[in-house]
This record gives C-alpha cells, structure tokens and sequence, in this order.
C-alpha cells in the first residue's frame, strides 16, 4: 500500500493531519475519547482533553536493544479545574516497518496496547487552574518490549481525578521511536537543498517598493534564521590541516535578484518611495554570513527572480525564460546608487560566456555557482518548459515527488528502497531528475518558531527516515532528497537538529546534492506537468507577453550587444514574473502594469524633435526637408523614418532607409523632397524601429514652400508669352504703317488721359 493508498489526500493535508496528532496539546487538535484508565485508540480532539501535554525531551533518537528510554514532558491546566492524583505512563503500537503503513498509521493510527510501562506518580500530582508542571518519565527498551527494527508509535498517557472524584485521561501526546541496530548494515543518504530566496522587492525601473526585506535580513528575520539553520551544522576536521567543515553538505538555492536587492541596500544608502531604507546595516552582515556559508557549501544560482518558468512558455516565451537562467541568461540590474535603473551602454560584442546570473553570485558571494541545476517552483514542470531549460545549458532538475508520474517510487512508497535520482529523456537529451520527499519537505516546513513542538517534528521526520531505512534491501540504501518550499520559515534550532541527524545517527549518512545525483537511480516515469491553475495566470502575463515583444523590437535597433543594452529591461521582465507572486495573487496585477509603463518609456526615449513654432519653410522644389531626432539612450541604435501629407497631396519624399544614431544624442536627418505645389500643407512624421516599432510620438508639421510647383510656373510662363506676342504685334503694325507712310496714330485730347497700364 503506497501512501497515497493509504489517505494521504493531497501530501500536505495528511502531514499536518499528522503533524495535529504528533504535536498533541501543544497545537490543540490529537485526541480521543477514553475511559479512565483506557489504553484503546487514541484519535480525536484535544479539545476532549481539559490539559495541555508538551514534549521537552525525548531520548535516545534512535533507540537500541538494553537503551533507556526518557521521556520529558510539561503538564499545563488550561481548564477551570484542579486536578489531583496526576500519573503518568507509556503505551507503544506495533512496529511500522514502510512508509506506507507509517501513512496508514498516521491517517489512522492504532490501538497503542501493544506494551504498556507501569503509571507513575507526577510531582506535585495536583494541578490547579493556570499552574504547571514537567516530568520525567524514565523507562527502557525492554519494558516497551522494543524488539524488532522498525518505527513505535509511542502514547504518553496522562491521567487525573477532578474534583468530583471522576478519574479520566487528562492529557495525551502522540509520537514515533526509532530502533535501529547500532551497526547498521546500510545507511540511509541523506541529501539538502536549502532555498534562500524572497519576493521581488523593486519595480520595473529597478526602485525600491517597500522595506519589508529590511525585516527579513534584521536579527530574528526569516532570512536570519534561514541562515542560522545551516550555521548552527556542527564542524569536523576538514582535509586541510587547522581548517574545519561542516559534517553536512547544505546545497544553497540562491536567487541572483535577491543578491542585488541585498548588495543595494549594503552598499546604502538606499530609497524605500523616497525615504531612506533601514536596512543597510543587516544586509551587509547578512550578505558576509552567506559569504562564509557560501565558502562551506554548494552554490546553486536559480533563474533571475525566481521566474515562473512553466507561465513564461505556456505564454509562448521561451526566450524570456531563458534571459533569466544563470548560465546563459541576461537578466541583471544595472543601477544608480539610488537603486534606480539606467540603460547600460551597448558593449562592442558579446558580453562574455559567463551569464549574468553566475556572475551575480560570483560578484557577490565570491564563488562560482552551479547553473545546470534547475529548481522549479512549485516542483513542477510542463515538458515543453523542460526542452527550455535543457536548450539554456540545464542537465539535471529538482522535482516534487508529485511532479512525474512515478515519482512516489523514488520516494519509496511501493515498498522498495528510496533512489532520489530518476532519468528523463527530452529532445535536448537526457535529463537527471532529483525527486524531493514532500513527506520530508513539509516535515521541515511545519518546523517553525513554535514553543515546545521542536522535538516532535524532528521525532516526525526521524520516523519517515526509519520507516524507509526498514523497507531497504539487503546491500542496497535508500537516498532521499529534502527540499523544503521557497518561503521555508524555520525554527533554527530544530531544523539545524534534523540536517545534523544524518551526520550523528549511525543509520543515516550525509550526501551532497552531487552524491544523490550520481547514486542508484528509480523508474520515476514521465513529467505530470504543471497545474494551470498553479502557475500565474495567463491572462495577467499576457501583459508581459507585450512588454517581452516591445523588448525584442527595441532589441534589433540596438547597435551593438542588445542583451548587454536591455540587461535591466530583461531583469524587470523577470521580476514581474517571478514565481513569488504565485502566492500574492492581489499584487500581481499591478505589477506587471507597471511594468508595461517602464517598457512603453523606453520608446519615449528615442524621439522627434518639434520645430519651436512647427511650421517648416521650403525655399526651392528640391530643397530637403531637415528634422531633428533625439537619442537620450546610452547607447546608439537605428531608426527609420516615415513622413506622410494628407491625401499625399503637396509633397514626394525619398525613403532614406535606416538612420543611425548616435548614444545620447542630437541628429539632423535630411529627406530629399519635391515640391509639387507652393503654399502650406500638412506632414506627419513618425519614427520607427527597423522592423517597424514605434518611437516617440508621431509629429505634425507645417511646411509652407515659396517655390513654384508646375503647375504654376506654367500658367505664369504662358501668361508671359502671350504678353510677348501682343508687345510684338503692336510692333510690327508700327513697323508697317512707318513703311506706308501712314500717319501714326495720336492720343485724342477729348478721349481722355490714355490707361495706366496695358490692357492686356
């Protein structure tokens, strides 16, 4: 029986069901109905029991034949009541020998009769309203009858006499014991991926929005403990002499964003909406502590923001996804010492052969990532998205047990030994799969900041270990990969605990993300693919689909390295689309628009410049028409030109082709033009991307021309043979009657003074 078989609806449900019986009164909900006395089946509500039971110790975790058995508790009354004569004992179930039936057990767990040790009186044994008390319990493996390797389910059974004379169980706390042999045969390998990554925390221009990192990063922070957790790993002697190491190897999951967000506010001092952000001081030591950490352990660079890979290629741009991953992506922020973004100028040619996510973590924490290790969020991946990741250098992905169609086989749900590795076959080539326990993961998630319930999640987590130790064959162990959700918010202390237990239980043994993916491999099937409902919704990216287009359009105008050009357009396009808003639905909307603005204004930047009253003067038919374009980028890029009249009447002008200009810039452009007609007349004059985008806004012109069009200069040059003509008849009829001796013709007094000009 798988544990899926055995109830666990959805993964996590169960665990916390779980989780509500392992943790007792201390979270309010394990329970039961019994008689006084009663050692049946404890199932229920706390709320049925008036006292509080909270596990402080409980020795040894792994238990052996002949070991002593302890068990520290504190009894708190939470009722109206006192209660008198407190005792207290310890029942055990049968042994769990899988998984599956530790799933079974824990969906609905057995009658725990299997062994019982004797009551034993608690001191004082009356508990009034409010008060409190801890015992101990001392007892040892042969009373519990602890025979067989395997997993106990363990009852701390809690009984009292109100003050009616009633004797009832008053408190019950449920866990798991391990015994194992201290010589085990083989060891269970165990293998962590550590996340540190947040939300975005800037906008589309690179600003900040908010301070809220501030509080992540500050002592007590969930980025502090994130950290504290693997700081707190114990250190061995390393190979290099006077030097140590960690006795666990921590694989760290770094997003590049969050590095730049940390190295911002560190270098401070830095704007939060114009007012000075508070957390300069936290972030540099922060970012010194990862520095240290860094130095110890793997570095796995994720993609820039954490972007949501399976929404970018559903959407249709896999190009997109691609600027952001580590190895080959583009995705960074170029910035003023106010955080806020700055076209980079375009480099001569490719930037280099290291990405820019790689880089990022190389800047910053001073070491070389890894960056054919994808990490998809969610644990999820659609097939097409896979081919992405393949296509931009990725080898090996980290899965959620749930996303391939047998991935409950690596995780040892049908019995057979736990292989964390799986092989899958894609168009690239073939890929490593690591499947992640979601049984261990959400065990690692439940281990927060919550007085009194350390112990019993790490018992938890000891127990899903030894439940799949129990299932191994001979010769062959089992490895499981952990790797807890993105927003992990831990308790240190007891997550520090659980990673240190594969070092100091002799049964399990510590392995490198590296190890795991070179161990035995498990048949995990094909990929399940990604929820559409997971992922952000499609039609909200539909907005960065625009802006991703307008990028690419802006792109092929750029002279030189685009990618080099447009590092923070690409970056602003993959904080938009991270994988975090996943989880802040409401936000999501308003980011992406502000995003659409910062893309549209980068059009804005490459412009026509109005005449100052608008109205150009053309002095001949041929003469050019001269306009003026600006360029406020940093770097140069080409333009065309399109000049238009209404109805194309008045004015024929040359295509001049691509125009070039230069990086910050003022550029005069002439186009050759022909004047059909003198006067004035309208001309709309808009500027392009090469492939057709728009720049600046379209200008309306007013070009008034003193030069005759054809038109004119006709009618002008026939009205001025015809008066040649008539001067020339008039002369040759002198001419004639000079010859005949005609008078000429004299002006009559009486007609008048002749006309002041020609008639004609």
């Amino acid at each position: 029986m798988t544990r899926r078989a055995a109830g666990r609806a959805g993964g996590r449900q169960v665990l916390f069901g779980a989780l509500v019986t392992v943790v007792g009164g201390l979270l309010g909900v394990p329970a039961a109905s019994a008689a006084p006395g009663d050692t049946g089946r404890v199932i229920g509500s706390s709320a049925d029991r008036p006292l509080e039971l909270t596990l402080d110790r409980l020795e040894p975790r792994t238990v052996t034949p002949g070991a002593a058995v302890e068990v520290t508790a504190t009894l708190r009354n939470e009722s109206t009541e006192t209660y008198e004569d407190l005792e207290v004992r310890l029942q055990r179930g049968e042994v769990l020998t899988s998984r599956g039936r530790l799933a079974a057990d824990l969906a609905r767990p057995g009658d725990h009769t299997a062994a019982t040790t004797p009551f034993l009186g608690v001191s004082p044994d009356e508990l009034e309203p409010g008060e409190e008390v801890s015992f101990t319990y001392p007892s040892t493996a042969d009373a519990l009858q602890l025979t067989a390797d395997g997993v106990y389910p363990l009852l701390v059974n809690v009984n009292g006499t109100r003050s009616d004379g009633v004797t009832e169980r008053v408190a019950e706390l449920s866990t798991h014991l391990v015994v194992q042999p201290a010589v085990p045969a083989t060891r269970t390998g165990v293998t962590w991926l550590w996340p540190i990554t947040d939300r975005p925390h800037r906008d589309a221009t690179g600003a900040f929005t908010d301070d809220a990192l501030a509080a992540q990063v500050a002592e007590g922070g969930r980025l502090d403990r994130v950290l504290e957790t693997v700081e707190q790993l114990p250190r061995t002697t390393a190979p290099t002499p006077a030097a140590t190491e960690p006795v666990v190897p921590v694989t760290l999951a770094v997003d590049p964003a969050l590095l730049e967000e940390l190295s911002a506010m560190a270098a401070g001092p830095y704007l939060v909406t114009g007012q000075e952000g508070t957390g300069t001081a936290d972030a540099a030591g922060l970012l010194e502590r990862l520095r240290r950490l860094a130095a110890d352990h793997d570095v796995v660079a994720l993609p820039y923001a954490d972007a949501d890979a399976d929404a970018l290629v559903a959407a249709g741009r896999p190009d997109a996804l691609l600027r952001t991953l580590p190895g080959e992506g583009t995705a960074r922020q170029p910035s003023t010492a106010d955080g806020a973004l700055v076209p980079a100028p375009a480099a001569a040619g490719p930037a280099g052969e290291t990405g820019a996510g790689a880089a990022i973590v190389e800047e910053v924490l001073g070491v070389e990532p890894r960056t054919d290790l994808a990490w998809p969020a969610g644990g999820t991946v659609d097939e097409t998205t896979l081919a992405t990741l393949v296509a931009g250098g990725i080898s090996t992905v980290a899965l959620a047990e749930d996303g391939l169609t047998d991935g409950s086989r690596a995780v040892g749900d049908d019995g057979d030994p736990a292989a964390a590795r799986g092989d899958l076959t894609t168009d690239g080539g073939p890929v490593t799969a690591l499947v992640a326990d979601g049984e261990l993961a959400e065990a690692v998630e439940a281990a927060v900041l919550q007085p009194g319930a350390s112990r019993l999640v790490e018992q938890r987590y000891l127990a899903e270990l030894a439940a799949l130790h129990a299932q191994q064959a001979d010769g062959v162990g089992s490895t499981v990969l952990v790797a807890p959700p993105r927003w992990v918010d831990p308790d240190p202390d007891t997550v520090a605990a659980m990673m240190t237990d594969t070092y100091t239980q002799p049964w399990l043994v510590p392995l490198s993300v590296a190890a795991a993916a070179d161990g035995p491999a498990a048949d995990v099937g094909e990929l399940t693919g990604t929820d559409p409902d997971v992922r952000l919704p499609a039609a909200t990216v539909a907005g960065i689909v625009e802006t991703s287009r307008v990028r690419d359009d802006f792109a092929a105008a750029v002279v030189g390295d685009a990618d080099e050009a447009l590092a923070g357009y690409d970056a602003a396009i993959a904080r938009a689309a991270s994988a975090q808003w996943r989880r802040e639905p409401e936000v999501f909307p308003s980011v992406v628009t502000d995003l659409q603005g910062t893309v549209a204004r980068l059009r804005e930047q490459v412009t026509l410049v109005s005449p100052a009253d608008g109205t150009y003067t053309l002095a001949s038919s041929d003469a050019p028409l001269v306009l003026t374009v600006r360029n406020d980028l940093p770097f140069a890029v080409d333009v065309r030109l399109d000049l238009q009249t209404r109805s194309n009447v008045g004015l024929a002008t040359e295509d001049i082709g691509v125009q070039t200009l230069g990086p910050e810039s003022l550029t005069t452009v002439e186009v050759p033009a022909d004047v059909q007609q003198s006067g004035g007349f309208t001309v709309t004059a808009r500027l392009t991307t090469p492939a057709g985008g728009p720049l600046g806004e379209p200008v309306q012109l007013q070009v008034r021309s003193t030069a005759y069009g054809p038109i004119t200069l006709a009618i002008t040059l026939g009205a001025a043979a015809l008066l040649a003509l008539l001067f020339l008849r008039r002369a040759v009829r002198f001419v004639l009657r000079r010859r005949r001796g005609e008078p000429v013709p004299t002006a009559d007094g009486a007609a008048g003074l002749p006309p002041t000009r020609s008639p004609v």
